[in-house]
């Protein structure tokens, strides 16, 4: 698919995140005003709630947009889903006959403030990166015994914290924890020492479930994507995880980026899972392809000092597809609702340069990243400002995510001490 053109004339630019073709998703206010529902075109957002209520967009009886997030829409299913899309087309396309309309409900993109796009109901994120999870298993196991049996027929997940979840922009504070060190017999009650991400994307869930459901009616039931940064207290999460898994190593915070893309603006760039060594159970077996082509990147910026690119990596390096690891988690008869929010598991590629964690980047700690500025990193230190980006590229035209950044604080003094 071309690049449609807008009247919009920056929504025209081949390297645009946010043409015609994307139209995503996204909550923003400006100063005075309360957060309001909007659609990212070129380096303008247009009001939706307010083309709502001037009779621009109608969709139901009820409205749509009058809440500040996107789940009234999304619990209407992919009919009404398309509908919008067209209609937003139809407005904002060259030639539309309701620019003299639309124009006076654009906003700024640098006049607005970026909120959460939808109402997160519950979170869980997966382990489903194959070159991440041998990396990280290699590291603590051996190469012999780098994935667990299980891992190559099934999804791994956990559930995390939905309250956890936050916009980009928001800082995050360095959390502690109870640490232990290799040397030390009891544990201590310390900040963080090695403070981590992890590069990975998020789909939410659009259409509820209630029971079982196949590959194909998972993919249905997603209503988009956003880049997600799960931060990670390494060390937290050496002495807690076994034998349940990641728990408060994990719920310092999860950020996402601003703006949801939509599994229709995606739709050219799916792409095939990989090959694999057995066959997967029927509940989890591909229905056609189900990935998406989606260079992704990370840069790290120390405090005052310029950003250096760590990693680039795409979406296509998933062992499991969201559709996937969504119609596994419904197989206990969970039910699953609008705004549930599915981590991918961290992204990484199969080359140093594609990995999409400091624990890899840096091999536990074992060979130290330099930056451009000259200083090294193995983990994050307080200021560092991480930035995740994503972008499918199409013919003459880019679809962009709007980026997923986080400047880590110190920790707060202790909390405890009396």
């Amino acid at each position: 698919m071309p690049l449609m053109t807008s009247w919009v004339a920056s929504a025209n630019d081949a390297t645009h995140p946010f043409p015609l073709n994307n139209l995503p998703y996204g909550v923003f206010s400006t100063e005075g005003d309360d957060p309001r529902c909007g659609v990212a075109i070129g380096d303008m957002i247009l009001d939706v709630t307010a083309a709502e209520a001037e009779g621009l967009i109608t969709l139901s009886d009820e409205p749509l947009f009058d809440m500040p997030f996107w789940n009234p829409l999304m619990e209407e299913g992919p009919a009404v889903w398309t509908a919008l899309r067209a209609r937003l087309i139809s407005l904002l396309a060259e030639g539309s006959d309701e620019q003299a309309k639309v124009e006076p409900l654009l906003v700024k993109q640098e006049d607005a403030e970026m909120h959460l796009p939808f109402a997160v109901s519950e979170y869980t994120d997966f382990y489903a990166g194959r070159n991440h999870a041998f990396n990280v298993g290699t590291m603590f196991r051996g190469p012999e015994n780098a994935l667990p049996p299980n891992w190559l027929h099934i999804p791994i997940g956990y559930n995390g914290r939905a309250s956890s979840v936050v916009v980009s922009g928001t800082d995050i504070r360095r959390p502690w924890g109870q640490l232990k060190a290799p040397d030390q017999d009891l544990p201590a009650f310390l900040p963080s020492r090695r403070f981590d991400i992890e590069l990975e994307m998020g789909a939410i869930v659009g259409t509820p479930s209630d029971g079982p459901i196949t590959v194909q009616e998972a993919d249905d039931n997603i209503f988009g994507y956003v880049l997600l940064n799960d931060w990670s207290a390494r060390d937290i999460q050496a002495w807690e995880y076994q034998p349940l898994g990641p728990f408060q190593a994990k719920a310092t915070a999860t950020s996402i980026s601003p703006w949801i893309v939509t599994k229709a603006a995606l739709e050219p760039f799916r792409c095939d899972t990989p090959p694999r060594e057995f066959e997967l159970l029927d509940h989890l077996k591909d229905c056609g392809p189900m990935l998406y082509d989606i260079d992704l990147a990370i840069t790290m910026a120390p405090a005052g000092q310029p950003a250096t690119t760590i990693a680039r990596t795409n979406y296509n390096q998933m062992y499991y597809s969201a559709a996937q690891q969504l119609a596994h988690h419904t197989t206990s008869g969970c039910p699953m609702n609008t705004g549930d929010l599915l981590g991918s598991g961290t992204i990484s590629g199969p080359t140093k340069p594609e990995r999409g964690s400091l624990l890899e980047l840096s091999w536990g700690g074992k060979e130290p990243l330099t930056l451009d500025s000259g200083e090294t990193r193995s983990f994050i230190e307080d200021g560092d400002t991480l930035t995740l980006t994503g972008a499918a590229r199409g013919d003459g035209y880019t679809i962009g995510f709007g980026e997923c950044v986080g400047t880590v604080l110190p920790a707060l003094e202790n909390p405890y001490s009396r």
